[in-house]
């Protein structure tokens, strides 16, 4: 690899000025840019100072070229030559200040491009750009016909470099702001989606404005958004995830009002029918969202979902009263279970009369058989099963609900374990339930912040208002079915568990089985026992077949293990050359939402080429206007070694799929990545690591190498079928003392 002192000094690129034919010249990085810029201006006769002219990139994002990004300036770059930052700046103040309304718009539509570069920014912030905004915006001086859209949409890009707090807002502007949102209806587009942004960044950045924002919305007029603008997708993905700041940065009283609320029927509906319904393709019955409003409904279910950890988490004795709360539902699942045995009503009814004034529970011989026959572990005491967190009382809660809620299916499946001649093979409903409830917990991650890159959500969540409860009403019978087609007894728990485990991940994973509950429980009955354990031997077989393999075999894979590594290199070096869409990180590795770049290597492998990209779209090369030659990449980082994830407290899935290309380690310059999920992760660093000649470490190269290493076996041993290869290859016969055969004629 080539080493920085190697890197040329000199360029050859084109220099345009407006009105002025292109001038090829050559660009000297060891020169300053204002002695650069000041020849140029010479080599045009004029006899401006270079104070007052700048280079910029050429393209739509109006880049300048400035100490910290003239690397990037490479053979065949073109740059234009054109006024200051300082004095663009400048310009643009001066004008809007008496522009008329289509001036106005002009001016505004080119700041917003502006202000997607930081020497722009932070000059424009010295120079007070930003009151102005602020002020102009709060006062009602930029109206929508003059660009208040674009105003809006500069006031966001310049907040996104992080020069400036959120919490320098002041409340009436934040009110303002909130006013544009909840008249929404009458709205400019732009202008709606936009405030949602500003909106949603000041919750999100836990400013003392969370209360302000708080008080001036409300989820039936952020709804109301969902419903009317089905043909803007970008204003409903800006509501959801206006409402999921809400819901993550209020305090869990508040968070548990908004949960309650977005669960009813008719906010539900509203999210189904307007959003995931109104976008499903004519041949799939997977709903085609969109990358960011996927990650946002993801972000919804999760955080809804998490409400249930503080039940999670709660212990049947931690309060007096919440002790006698559980007490009171066991005894009422022992009513509902054995309502025709008129001995448990009568025994069930005194404890439950007893429950207020006993600080312990007291039961007779016929009250200790019911919680026997109910599964419960401890059946002097049935309340200590649920002092294990997880699930604690959580596990209790799902049993109250699928015993009121589906009554004859749980009286049958608890009479039918009961009613067995055979105690061992009973399949005990409490000591399940309890083991079902940890199981879904750890399924969905209960208590997990959700991740950045994380965009999985489940279309029958949004089908009902009590999610959770209904999973849990098709695990418990599922897990019955399993357990007698298991013919398990209480020795086979784990096991039974982990087929029901397997049973629910792969049915997780059938797109068309999480439309709805009636879909997935279908599915999940479809898993049995035995398709399960074909799945596991298939799977198994495939892993292990060549685990334990003869010294003949073992030889030739090591002889074939070459021309295999280099055909994977050469499908990464492939992968690389189609491109990835990556979402937007801040250096300090916030994600920058709705905001992406485009990566891709190109043809011959020489040059990583790059630039901002919408979501929908995947650029050519011509298209992207940074380079990143591969003879400057220093090094690779990955993990938290990355310059964009040593700051603030980054998320562990966000961390595990950062790595950065270092060009330029004395400088501390570098091109860093967040990969979309591990295994595009895994197919860019292996990529580079071939590139820069060293060894493919990721998991999936090493899956990749053994599955083809396999097949290519399988295929080379063909002629073999049906004779056996020994374990260790025949002994070789010593040599002869001497060569004189004897020669029959």
């Amino acid at each position: 690899m080539s080493s920085a002192k190697d890197k040329p000094t000199t360029v050859k690129i084109g220099v345009h000025m407006e009105n002025q034919p292109p001038l090829l010249t050559e660009f000297d990085q060891t020169r300053p840019l204002d002695a650069i810029i000041q020849s140029y201006l010479a080599n045009r006769n004029m006899e401006a100072s270079s104070q007052d002219y700048s280079l910029q990139f050429s393209g739509t994002s109006e880049h300048y070229v400035t100490e910290k990004n003239r690397h990037e300036v490479r053979h065949g770059t073109v740059l234009n030559l054109t006024h200051s930052v300082s004095r663009t700046c400048q310009t643009i103040l001066d004008k809007l200040a008496n522009a008329g309304p289509d001036e106005k718009r002009a001016l505004l539509g080119r700041l917003v491009r502006l202000c997607l570069d930081p020497a722009f920014v932070e000059e424009f912030i010295s120079k007070k750009g930003k009151d102005y905004l602020v002020q102009a915006i709060e006062r009602g001086t930029i109206q929508p016909e003059e660009g208040l859209g674009y105003a809006l949409e500069a006031f966001v890009e310049l907040m996104n470099h992080g020069l400036c707090s959120w919490d320098s807002l002041e409340r009436q502007f934040i009110e303002s702001i909130a006013n544009s949102v909840n008249h929404g209806k009458t709205q400019n587009p732009t202008v709606l989606i936009n405030s949602l942004a500003i909106l949603e960044s000041v919750l999100m950045s836990g400013t003392s404005l969370h209360s302000v924002v708080e008080a001036q919305l409300t989820l039936p007029n952020l709804m109301e958004l969902v419903k009317h603008n089905i043909g803007n997708p970008l204003i409903q993905q800006n509501t959801i995830a206006l409402i999921n700041a809400l819901l993550l940065k209020s305090d869990p009283p508040k968070r548990r009002a908004i949960a309650a609320t977005l669960g009813s029927k008719q906010m539900r509906n509203v999210i189904l029918e307007n959003i995931i319904n109104a976008t499903k393709s004519t041949d799939s019955s997977v709903a085609n969202v969109g990358t960011e409003m996927a990650h946002q409904l993801y972000i919804l279910q999760t955080s809804l979902i998490n409400c249930y950890e503080e039940r999670i988490q709660t212990k049947a004795s931690r309060t007096i009263n919440i002790e006698a709360e559980t007490r009171e539902r066991i005894c009422e699942l022992v009513r509902l279970a054995f309502e025709n045995d008129q001995a448990s009503i009568l025994d069930s009814t005194q404890r439950s009369k007893s429950i207020i004034s006993n600080s312990s529970l007291k039961v007779t011989n016929n009250g200790k058989n019911d919680y026997l026959r109910l599964g419960f572990t401890n059946c002097k005491n049935p309340t200590e099963d649920f002092n294990e967190t997880p699930p604690g009382i959580f596990a209790l809660d799902l049993m109250t609900y699928f015993a009121r809620n589906k009554t004859e299916q749980y009286r049958n499946v608890v009479l039918e374990n009961c009613m067995r001649s055979d105690r061992e093979h009973e399949c005990p409903f409490a000591r399940t339930s309890i083991e079902i409830a940890k199981l879904i917990s750890e399924i969905f991650k209960i208590g997990e912040p959700p991740s950045d890159e994380g965009k999985l959500f489940y279309p029958m969540f949004f089908h009902h208002d009590h999610t959770i409860e209904e999973f849990f009403c098709i695990c418990v019978p599922l897990l019955n079915k399993t357990w007698k087609e298991m013919k398990a007894t209480s020795e086979d728990f784990s096991k039974v568990f982990s087929v029901l485990r397997q049973q629910l991940v792969r049915a997780l994973a059938d797109s068309d089985a999480i439309q709805s509950f009636t879909k997935f429980e279908k599915k999940t009955s479809s898993l049995t026992y035995s398709t399960v354990m074909s799945l596991w031997q298939k799977e198994r077989s495939s892993r292990e077949e060549w685990e334990n393999k003869a010294q003949a075999i073992l030889e030739l894979r090591e002889r074939i293990k070459p021309t295999i590594i280099d055909l994977i290199k050469q499908q990464r070096l492939q992968y690389l050359t189609e491109g990835t869409r990556f979402v937007k990180y801040s250096n300090k590795g916030q994600r920058i939402k709705d905001k992406f770049w485009f990566c891709r290597l190109s043809a011959k492998f020489k040059v990583l080429h790059y630039g901002d990209c919408d979501e929908n779209k995947f650029p050519s090369i011509d298209e992207l206007t940074h380079k990143l030659p591969i003879n400057d990449i220093e090094q690779m980082l990955v993990g938290k070694e990355c310059p964009h994830m040593k700051e603030g407290k980054n998320k562990k899935p966000t961390i595990a799929l950062a790595f950065s290309l270092v060009y330029d380690s004395i400088k501390g310059e570098s091109l860093n990545f967040v990969a979309p999920n591990e295994k595009d992760f895994d197919y860019w660093t292996d990529g580079i690591n071939a590139l820069l000649g060293r060894e493919m470490i990721s998991s999936e190269a090493k899956g990749d190498l053994e599955t083809l290493l396999s097949m290519e076996i399988k295929l080379r041993l063909l002629d073999t079928e049906g004779i056996t290869i020994p374990e260790v290859p025949p002994k070789i016969p010593e040599k002869p003392s001497n060569y004189d055969f004897n020669v029959i004629h």
